[in-house]
């Protein structure tokens, strides 16, 4: 990935990049560990569905005519901000106690069958991240200045914030996963 990805070609590299990392990643999980609250926080399953849910919005909003967005959610007020700037507002909205409110993974019994149920909740990731990243080649590059989209805790974010958003916010999620497993394991 690149470290502060800022072109749209950039940003769907990054996404994929992480999915593949990611799914490298859970795939060393055992099943338990998979599904397995992580102490009081969510399990490797959880933060893969919430990354789910977090993504389906976003590629339904990129599909829209952006004539459609433009009118619902006006024009930005100010250039985009970087990828730099984008990791630090979201760090700063979790210390200030910023939750996930509706994206987050409603609650699952373990499974009957761990194994098709990880299958599926791996492949719904895939196939949304890779839904992101195609609803993403249909956006040229002063488009994703000149659009905003809402984001529940950020406010409003212009298209390339909102995706810029998403690739730290992927990272982030993988991240507590590995470090939380690392406090588990020793």
């Amino acid at each position: 990935m690149t470290a502060s990805p800022r072109s749209g070609s950039e940003l769907a590299h990054a996404l994929g990049d992480q999915l593949a990392s990611g799914i490298a990643q859970l795939n060393i999980l055992a099943d338990d560990a998979f599904f397995a609250p992580q102490g009081v926080a969510w399990s490797p399953a959880e933060h893969v569905r919430h990354l789910t849910k977090s993504s389906r919005p976003l590629i339904a909003a990129l599909g829209l005519p952006r004539w459609l967005l433009r009118l619902r959610f006006g024009r930005p007020a100010a250039p985009s901000r970087s990828f730099d700037t984008m990791r630090t507002l979201y760090l700063s909205k979790l210390s200030a106690g910023a939750q996930a409110g509706r994206f987050t993974p409603t609650p699952e019994d373990r499974p009957a069958d761990p194994v098709a149920r990880r299958q599926d909740i791996i492949s719904a990731w895939t196939r949304a991240t890779i839904g992101l990243q195609q609803a993403l080649t249909k956006w040229p590059e002063e488009a994703l200045d000149g659009h905003q989209l809402p984001h529940p805790a950020l406010g409003r974010l212009t298209v390339r914030e909102m995706l810029s958003f998403t690739v730290y916010h992927t990272s982030h999620h993988l991240r507590r996963i590995a470090e939380r497993q690392a406090v588990i394991t020793t």
